[in-house]
C-alpha cells in the first residue's frame, strides 16, 4: 500500500513540474481538438528564412497565409560556410517578412537585407530578440526557451502585417505550441528528471543549450567545440583533455554528440575514440534532417537517440 501511495505521490511531482515548464515556456493554452478557425482573406506573406529549421516553423505558424522560403537547407553541407546567390537576394528582396538567425551564422543574409533596403519589410533577428551577442553560441534553435521566444515574436510579426488573418493566427500559434510540447520539448523534461548530472560529451557547441534544456553536464572541453563550430583547430591543450574523458570510458562520458555537418579529420577521430571505448554517439545536425521533416519532429528524433543512447549506458552498468 505503502509503495502505492509513493508511485501516486511521484507521478503528481512529475506533472505538477511538466505544467510548470509548460507555463514557463509559454505554451499553457492548448487547443482543443474543436478549434477551428477559416483563413479570413485571400492574404499571402512572402517569407523568407535564412535557414531551414526557423522557416519550419514560420510556415507551421503561417498555415494557408505564408509562402515561406527557406534558404539554408542543404543536409550535406555546412551552414558555416554558406554562400548566397543572386536567388537569395531576389527571395530577400521581395520579401515581406525575413527571418535572420545572426550571431555571425548568417551574415550573407545582413549583407543582402542592408544592401538592399527594401521598403516596410519586417526583420526578426532571432540573435537581438534573445538578447544575445554578436559573439555569442549562434546555434539558438537547440534552445527550447529560445524556440518559445522565436514562435511568439514571429506570431506578432504576421499579426502586423497582415492583421484581417489575425484569428487564423492565433489558432495557428496554439496548435503550433502544442506540437513543439508535445514532440520535443516534453521529452527534455524526461530527460532531465531522469539523467539530469550526467555527464556526456559533444564535438561542437551546438549541443550546449540542449545541454543546458536537458540537465545533462557537457564536460567537453569549450574550447575545442568552440574552435570546431568556428571552423578552426582546436587548441592542443583541449584535444589531449577530450581524449583523456574519452578513453575513461563509461565512466567519464555516457554519450558522444557528434555534428554530422561539421565533420574534420579531427571529429571524426574523436568520434572513433568514443566508439573504441564503447560510448554510445548520437548524430546530430545543424539544419532539418530529412529536409521535409517538421523542426519538432526532427528534434524529437535527436532527443529520442540521446534518450535511447543514455538508457543504454544505464543498462550496461
Amino acid at each position: 500500500m505503502k509503495g502505492s501511495v509513493v508511485a501516486v505521490v511521484a507521478v503528481v511531482i512529475l506533472l505538477i513540474a511538466l505544467v510548470g515548464v509548460y507555463t514557463r515556456l509559454g505554451l499553457s493554452n492548448r487547443p482543443t481538438a474543436s478549434t477551428t478557425t477559416r483563413a479570413n482573406s485571400g492574404t499571402v506573406v512572402q517569407v523568407v528564412a535564412a535557414e531551414n529549421f526557423w522557416g519550419s516553423l514560420a510556415s507551421q505558424l503561417g498555415g494557408a497565409h505564408v509562402n515561406v522560403t527557406s534558404i539554408v537547407s542543404d543536409p550535406n553541407a555546412d551552414p558555416h560556410e554558406y554562400e548566397s546567390d543572386p536567388a537569395n537576394a531576389r527571395a530577400i528582396t521581395n520579401a515581406q517578412f525575413v527571418i535572420v538567425n545572426g550571431a555571425g551564422y548568417d551574415t550573407w543574409a545582413f549583407d543582402i537585407i542592408s544592401a538592399e533596403n527594401t521598403p516596410n519589410q519586417r526583420i526578426l533577428n532571432v540573435q537581438e530578440l534573445v538578447n544575445q551577442s554578436v559573439t555569442a553560441n549562434p546555434h539558438f534553435w537547440y534552445s527550447p526557451y529560445y524556440v518559445n521566444d522565436t514562435v511568439a515574436a514571429m506570431y506578432k510579426d504576421l499579426v502586423a502585417i497582415d492583421p484581417a488573418d489575425a484569428p487564423y493566427f492565433h489558432q495557428q500559434y496554439a496548435v503550433l505550441n502544442a506540437s513543439l510540447w508535445q514532440s520535443y520539448m516534453g521529452q527534455e523534461v524526461r530527460i532531465k528528471q531522469e539523467f539530469g548530472g550526467v555527464p556526456v560529451a559533444s564535438t561542437e557547441s551546438i549541443f550546449v543549450y540542449m545541454a543546458n534544456a536537458t540537465g545533462l553536464d557537457l564536460v567537453s572541453p569549450p574550447a575545442f567545440m568552440e574552435a570546431v563550430a568556428e571552423g578552426n583547430d582546436p587548441p592542443a591543450q583541449s584535444v589531449a583533455q577530450f581524449e583523456v574523458l574519452l578513453k575513461g570510458g563509461n565512466s567519464s562520458v555516457r554519450a558522444l554528440v557528434y555534428n554530422e555537418q561539421t565533420v574534420t579529420p579531427l571529429t571524426q577521430n574523436i568520434k572513433a575514440l568514443a566508439a573504441q571505448n564503447q560510448i554510445p554517439i548520437i548524430g546530430v545536425t545543424e539544419t532539418i534532417q530529412p529536409p521535409n521533416a517538421t523542426f519538432q519532429a526532427w528534434m524529437q528524433s535527436e532527443l529520442y537517440g540521446l534518450t535511447n543512447a543514455l538508457n543504454a549506458q544505464a543498462l550496461g552498468q
